[in-house]
């Protein structure tokens, strides 16, 4: 990863790239990391339940985690159900991402008042909370990746982005199990957990197989009632990650598919995809990795006081396309290509990758149950 901030580099694994001795953290020893990281000042984000959805938010105990809960996932489905065990990550990943903190739906980027002697205009202080992220998985490690290019690799830093992301702390957890829209494998980001944190955690029966991979992370890890994990753990912490891994069945065929999808763009897979699609943006919304947005001046009744608000948009969205009097992407099918087409090949002309992390979000959360790995594999196949 290109070298955005040595503050967000020291964040990644040491030069050697592994983490260090893996050691045994009891579920009832777990439970302390909360204090361990409020006492460092960090606001803890983990998963929660929220509207029947594992969901990302301030938790503050064990208490507040998903225990014994999993999700099933499908195209166009997503339904919470009880396990039979008592397990803190059980499930696969909901409708929230990280960039829900790192890059706000919404916030104000600058104010202009009027004063006696003319408009004034400012920056607004950005004060974020020290977060600490638990439970992020191996897919959205590789979506930070994507978002740390697109904000802070290129000449120009998004400010906001870069204050919240240089102060976290990630907690990542290898997956258990993998849902039926996940694709992970093909994409090369998951269902294990290789870079991008401080702590990693594989969830056993009876505790966590832990491994920290930072300095911030061996501080943690070490305030944590521990000991070196035997090898009969390290095999079973194995196991899990690979049981996950041979549970993931839809695959999407990336062999020259930035090609592929340039050299079919009047295929009439997009006539067909056009007549289901609803336009309403909800796979860029879960998506962990669009950056869309659009910037608007909002006045107050007065007139006197004047902020621009950035806020989330979407290439789906209508207008988003307006330029010199008119809509350059006025139909469905030019919407739904533009965002197929950057997000699995044009992404990698910008920034040198997919933007794509295979998480399966877009399918699960698509009203009728669009799967872009269909998409492709269509629009693979020859025209008559």
């Amino acid at each position: 990863m290109p070298n955005e901030n040595a503050a967000v580099s020291k964040r990644l694994p040491d030069s050697d790239g592994n983490p260090q001795q893996s050691h045994f953290v009891a579920t009832e020893a777990f439970a302390s990391i909360f204090e361990v990281l409020q006492g460092k000042g960090y606001t803890v984000i983990g998963p929660t339940i929220d509207q029947h959805a594992i969901v990302y938010d301030q938790v503050r105990s064990l208490q507040d985690l998903p225990q014994g809960w999993t999700d099933r996932q499908g195209a166009g489905e997503y339904r919470l159900e009880r396990r039979d065990d008592n397990a803190l990550f059980g499930y696969v990943v909901g409708p929230h991402s990280w960039k829900h903190f790192l890059f706000p739906p919404a916030m104000t980027v600058a104010t202009a008042d009027k004063t006696a002697s003319g408009w004034t205009f400012q920056t607004p202080e950005d004060d974020p909370p020290k977060y600490a992220f638990l439970g992020v998985r191996a897919c959205e490690l590789a979506a930070m990746r994507v978002q740390d290019r697109v904000f802070m690799a290129g000449p120009y830093v998004d400010p906001a982005y870069h204050q919240r992301r240089s102060g976290a702390l990630i907690i990542a957890v290898n997956c258990s199990q993998a849902a039926p829209t996940c694709f992970c494998t093909s994409m090369g980001t998951g269902p294990q957990c290789t870079s991008g944190f401080d702590l990693a955690l594989t969830e056993l029966t009876d505790g966590f197989v832990i491994a920290a991979a930072t300095r911030d992370g061996e501080e943690i890890l070490s305030e944590l009632k521990s000991r070196p994990a035997t090898v009969e753990e390290l095999r079973q912490a194995a196991a899990v990650t690979q049981r996950a891994a041979e549970q993931v069945e839809r695959r999407l065929d990336t062999t020259n598919i930035r090609d592929v999808l340039f050299a079919n763009l009047d295929h009439p897979r997009w006539d067909d995809v056009a007549q289901r699609c609803l336009s309403c943006a909800n796979c860029t919304m879960v998506c962990p990795t669009c950056f869309c947005s659009s910037v608007q001046e909002v006045s107050d009744l007065s007139g006197q006081h004047v902020e621009r608000q950035r806020q989330w948009d979407s290439c789906f969205n209508f207008d988003f396309s307006y330029m010199n009097g008119g809509v350059i992407r006025d139909t469905t099918r030019s919407r739904y290509r533009q965002w197929l087409t950057h997000k699995l090949a044009s992404w990698i002309d910008q920034f040198g990758s997919s933007g794509c992390v295979g998480c399966g979000r877009c399918i699960a959360w698509c009203p009728v149950g669009i799967d872009l790995t269909e998409e492709v594999a269509a629009i693979r196949e020859p025209t008559s």
